[in-house]
Formats: C-alpha cells, sequence, structure tokens
C-alpha cells in the first residue's frame, strides 16, 4: 500500500491578481491563511482554478514556492506540474520537488493529445525520474483525452504514482477503477457535486473548487463520511449543489473568482482569454451567494 499524500478537502486554490494582471503573491498567503484556518485538508496551487495555463514559468515556479514556505508544513501543498509537452512536464515536477512539495498533480496532455499507451508511456516517464508521488489529473472535458480504467490499472503499478483525480463524472468507471487498483491508487473528487458519492466507492477525499469560498464545508463533508456520519455528509452536499452549479455557470476559475470578489476578498480578475461575467450572471451568483450568507 502507498502512503497517501491527504485525506479529506483540498483547495484548488486560485492564483490572485492585482488589478493590472500581476500576481499578486501577498493576497495567496493570506488565502493559505484563511483555508487552513477553516480546516482545508491540503493546498493544490498551480491547478486549472489557479489558472496555470496563464501564468509564465517563472511565475508557476513562484506560486508553488510561495505556497511551500507558506504553509511552512501545517498542511500538505500539491502542485500541478502537467503539461503536453513530457519534456516540460519534467522539468516542471522537477523544479517543484526541489521546492518541497508533497505531491505533484499531473493533468493529462491536451492539444496534441495521446493514446492510453501514450499515457502510460508520458506519466512513466516522468515517474520515474522524480522522487515525489504523483496525483494523476483526469479532466476529459478540458483535455480531450480521458484516462480508462485499465490505463489507471496499469499507472497504478508504478511505486511513484499516488493517486488520481479523477473529473470525468462517470462513476461507473470509476468503480471499475477502484475493482482493478485496490489500494494502488487512491482517488480524489475532481467535482464538487460528486464529493459523498466518490467517498462512498472509497475515495479519499475532494480537489474542490468550492473550497476557495466554503473550505469548511467542504472539509466537514469529508469528515463526517470518514466518521461515519454518512447521512449528515450526504445531506451537506446536498444543501450546497445550488452553491457548486452557480461556481460552475461560466468557466472556471471565472464564477469562484468572482464569488471571492463579492465576498470582498480582492482576488482580481482572470487573466485573458477568461473574461469577467456579464452582469445578468453576475447578479444570478450575488444571489446565490446571499442565499447561503457568504455575503
Amino acid at each position: 500500500m502507498k502512503k497517501t499524500i491527504f485525506t479529506g478537502a483540498g483547495v484548488a486554490i486560485i492564483t490572485p491578481m492585482n488589478a493590472d494582471g500581476s500576481a499578486n503573491w501577498e493576497k495567496l498567503k493570506e488565502l493559505i491563511d484563511f483555508q487552513i484556518g477553516a480546516g482545508t485538508d491540503a493546498i493544490i496551487v498551480c491547478g486549472t482554478t489557479g489558472e496555470s495555463a496563464a501564468l509564465t514559468h517563472e511565475e508557476h515556479v513562484q506560486a508553488i514556492e510561495t505556497a511551500v514556505r507558506h504553509a511552512a508544513g501545517r498542511v500538505p501543498v500539491i502542485a500541478g506540474t502537467g503539461s503536453n509537452d513530457t519534456r516540460y512536464a519534467l522539468e516542471l515536477s522537477l523544479e517543484a520537488q526541489k521546492l518541497g512539495v508533497d505531491g505533484l498533480l499531473m493533468v493529462t496532455p491536451y492539444y496534441n493529445k495521446t493514446s492510453q499507451a501514450g499515457l502510460i508511456a508520458h506519466y512513466e516517464y516522468v515517474a520515474d525520474r522524480v522522487k515525489t508521488p504523483i496525483i494523476l489529473y483526469n479532466v476529459p472535458s478540458r483535455t480531450g483525452v480521458n484516462i480508462k480504467p485499465e490505463t489507471y490499472q496499469a499507472l497504478a503499478k508504478h511505486p511513484n504514482i499516488a493517486a488520481a483525480k479523477e473529473a470525468n463524472g462517470d462513476l461507473a468507471a470509476l468503480a471499475q477503477t477502484l475493482y482493478l487498483c485496490g489500494d494502488d491508487l487512491d482517488i480524489y473528487s475532481g467535482n464538487d457535486d460528486q464529493i459523498v458519492p466518490i467517498l462512498s466507492l472509497g475515495g479519499k477525499g475532494v480537489i474542490s473548487v468550492l473550497s476557495n469560498v466554503a473550505p469548511a464545508v467542504c472539509h466537514q463533508i469529508c469528515v463526517n463520511y470518514r466518521e461515519g456520519r454518512v447521512k449528515e455528509s450526504a445531506a451537506l452536499q446536498l444543501q450546497y449543489i445550488g452553491l457548486i452549479q452557480a461556481l460552475f455557470a461560466d468557466v472556471n476559475p471565472i464564477p469562484v473568482k468572482e464569488a471571492m470578489n463579492l465576498m470582498g476578498m480582492n482576488v482580481g480578475p482572470c487573466r485573458l482569454p477568461l473574461v469577467s461575467m456579464a452582469e445578468q450572471a453576475r447578479e444570478a451568483l450575488s444571489g446565490v451567494l446571499k442565499e447561503f450568507h457568504l455575503i
């Protein structure tokens, strides 16, 4: 059995920006403190929600360094280091490893894509050359590539591939993955509306967008389930479905950043090509936040 990187609710933390579009590292530190203070179990930096695709290499490294240094061992820090260029994925993973991260979140290659055999070759190439455990990241709606259960099974045999963030929404395929992999692969939900279903199949927790605005809620969903209060966990999941849906009413992370700004957290805009929500959509989001007593 491999060591579990974290159990519970990890936040896919946004990258805050200044008004001029530059990264706001001091605000990132504030957000990390807010998350840890609310019970978040891990910080995941430079993921999709962190706008990793719009960060320069230098910013990517600085975001990781800021998160590791400021978290200072209070919770695990996982860095997004995936790329559609295997060599660059390795380069970024080695830099993150040097900075002291607890895990590497590696999205499947996008745009150029690859076959299932190519996925195995891509991940094993990096896994053979790093010591930090890898979390596979399956989000076919963005990448156009889906990791099949049999591919997970092959990758789970590698001692340095520890887990997967599953965001393809296919619970039947996930059940097959868990059956094939057993204790060789931990699973984290990549969808906030499937936390409890994935926990019920044996998942370890969630890598969450919702946690940016409601960290204590996400943490409690996982705690309730882990401590045997399944009905309470499910009830909390269902109670927040409306907020989860509102946070995905536009391309992530547009709505969650807008929500945080409406909450007075001053995290700034998204970078182009992502643009602000239309006024009508912003008003609808504001109404949901009021309904959940967040503003």
